[in-house]
């Protein structure tokens, strides 16, 4: 079991107000650190000595006063930190994971939520859109499931759509999840996902590097994706537009020597351009989790008379749960567009459940729970209507719009 080294109080209040000391880069820290050895040091240090070793910029930024509120920030802290169950990992603690000391800019702190061992375990990444189709839900959920089943734990952002689906499912297998999010770690966004956000926390690890209290601003997720990138051994992008936080995180997993995989999907779905542009750009084109476990030799074997679900009701103290059910494409997540159908209709409900990969009137019905009679009325409408195509086996796609 990993165990974090203890900080005095001394200690804990001097990580804290570099942490957050304004203009004052994770880079300029570490390399303070390197040089003077723990922060109660760097802080004593004249502003010439921490200018020779990082320059006038982040020496003012160390050598500033504390904030005002910089004592309830602390009592804060403490208060946290001795709650079950939260961690705080500094940056020279063995605990830390070592994946992410190969960035070039760590975080010198880290708040975790949930268990250390996820954080040093082999894991891949999966993100993509938060409007996810009904069939990259899908996907992300089956791609997780089969990581975690491997013992590879599934890292994600906790973000709606692709992100939630990998969480969940990859929760109920051996290899967990760990969700990297971009505000504290008192906080839960997006708040519907409270409840996957508890589970995960008890069996798996939330980790953020935002102090307490911070709330969910956009500048704060671009940062959020380099640590999910520089955690990992490789990162799937599942579904992305051109323009999406999730192409973000690839080009970062690609400059830190990471793996990227990328889905293909249909020529036509909006969500499928941001994985193709990667794919041209040198991405692994996968159609199934085994190519990632392959190319990352990840063969992961469990022990004789085990399964790995026997290994995560162990990690719960829980017995065993049932195979999770397929990701919901409710809530907030927002369906594909529907090329001219009226909302609220039959039609446009099967539109969206749909998406732009083929699917079989039984994966239908189970996305839509319409009688078997009525789905296939509506089918046959859309069909009529140039809206859907039939295609050989049974299989249903939507029909190419140019």
């Amino acid at each position: 079991m990993l165990t974090p080294l203890p900080l005095t109080d001394d200690e804990l209040a001097a990580w804290l107000r570099l942490s957050i000391a304004r203009g004052l880069k994770p880079a300029a820290l570490r390399a303070m650190l390197a040089a003077f050895g723990l922060p109660q040091h760097v802080l004593a240090q004249s502003f010439d000595a921490l200018a020779s070793v990082a320059g006038t910029d982040a020496a003012h930024a160390a050598l500033a006063p504390a904030a005002p509120d910089f004592a309830a920030q602390l009592a804060a802290l403490r208060e946290w930190c001795a709650q079950p169950g939260n961690t705080l990992l500094t940056l020279g603690d063995p605990a830390y994971p070592p994946r992410l000391l190969t960035m070039p800019d760590p975080p010198p702190l880290l708040y975790i939520r949930g268990r250390l061992e996820p954080l040093h375990a082999r894991s891949v990444a999966i993100v993509g859109s938060r409007n996810a189709t009904p069939q990259g839900l899908e996907d992300a959920g089956h791609f997780a499931h089969a990581l975690s089943d491997a013992g590879v734990t599934v890292v994600s952002g906790l973000a709606l759509g692709i992100d939630g689906a990998a969480h969940r499912g990859a929760l109920d297998w051996a290899g967990g999840t760990v969700a990297v999010i971009g505000t504290g770690a008192d906080r839960v966004y997006p708040a519907s996902h409270y409840a996957l956000a508890t589970r995960i926390a008890h069996e798996g690890a939330i980790l953020s590097e935002w102090p307490l209290g911070t709330p969910a601003r956009s500048s704060n997720f671009p940062q959020r994706n380099r640590l999910i990138a520089g955690l990992v051994e490789g990162v799937l992008v599942v579904e992305a537009a051109m323009r999406s936080g999730s192409l973000i995180t690839a080009r970062l997993a690609n400059e830190m020597g990471r793996d990227v995989f990328a889905l293909p999907g249909s020529i036509h779905a909006p969500l499928s351009r941001g994985c193709h542009r990667l794919i041209k750009q040198g991405a692994q084109l996968v159609e199934t989790p085994e190519e990632i476990l392959e190319t990352l030799r990840m063969a992961i074997q469990q022990p004789p008379g085990t399964t790995t679900r026997d290994a995560a009701a162990a990690r719960r103290g829980t017995p065993p749960r049932e195979p999770p059910a397929a990701a919901s494409t409710g809530g907030d997540d927002a369906p594909p567009p529907n090329h001219g159908v009226e909302p609220d209709t039959d039609a446009s409900q099967l539109l969206a459940a749909l998406g732009y990969s083929p699917a079989t009137l039984e994966i239908l019905a189970e996305r839509t729970d319409m009688p078997e009679s009525r789905l296939q009325g509506t089918l046959l409408r859309l069909e009529l209507a140039g809206h859907v195509t039939a295609l050989p086996g049974g299989r249903f796609v939507r029909a190419a719009h140019r």
